[in-house]
């Protein structure tokens, strides 16, 4: 395995755990009442800083773009189908196929981050790879 697709498989391991993070994050901030209940409260803020953490990590190689994007969908499922479990909400059917079209998102944007053409470095600079192979 190369030193490329390996960083881009922590990468993306790191996003994911940024993702976790954030499903802890909404979840315990919906805990907290407007950060009125002590203990929820320190969740959050223990959850923030670690989802900020593991996705500036993640973020070192994976587009912005990409890697936020993914981020939040997530976060934004893994709260919606969690919170029916914690608190007193409903999943609707509705949701349910919404929350599918944007899990089918999130895998767009992993199949879009592989690179193009495998036998390119990833890291050179726009213009370096014609002049090398140029040469």
């Amino acid at each position: 395995m190369s030193d490329t697709h390996r960083n881009s498989a922590q990468s993306w391991l790191m996003l994911l755990l940024a993702g976790g993070f954030e499903v802890g994050y909404a979840l315990s901030v919906g805990g907290s009442h407007g950060f009125t209940r002590l203990t929820w409260s320190l969740v959050a803020v223990v959850f923030f800083l670690l989802t900020l953490y593991a996705l500036s990590v993640a973020l070192r190689t994976i587009d912005v773009g990409i890697g936020y994007a993914v981020w939040a969908g997530i976060g934004a499922v893994g709260a919606a189908l969690l919170g029916p479990v914690f608190f007193d909400e409903t999943l609707t059917p509705a949701r349910a196929v919404w929350l599918g079209v944007i899990v089918a998102g999130l895998v767009w944007f992993k199949l879009a981050d592989r690179p193009r053409n495998p036998q390119e470095p990833v890291d050179a600079p726009q213009g370096v790879q014609g002049a090398v192979a140029r040469s």
